[in-house]
């Protein structure tokens, strides 16, 4: 018995999630790092924890990025196979 599987080509997108996911979850953890212990530099606007914000940001914009990218090619199998 064979079984016929068929590769696709990943879009750019796919990558970009993946990206942003991962960095996002590096920003993100280092901001909830130094919110547990203050030992860091002061800045202007350190009382907003920009990297927790950044981190959560990218973290989302990643998860839509792969999210859209899968909606997307499955709705290219379905129309092409």
């Amino acid at each position: 018995m064979t079984t016929e599987t068929k590769k696709e080509m990943r879009t750019i997108w796919y990558f970009v999630g993946w990206m942003l996911l991962v960095v996002g979850v590096i920003i993100f953890l280092t901001g909830i790092y130094y919110l547990i212990s203050p030992a860091r530099p002061e800045t202007v606007l350190q009382n907003l924890h920009p990297d927790i914000w950044w981190g959560a940001i990218m973290l989302v914009v990643g998860i839509l990025f792969l999210f859209f990218d899968n909606k997307m090619t499955q709705k290219n199998l379905r129309q092409n196979g």
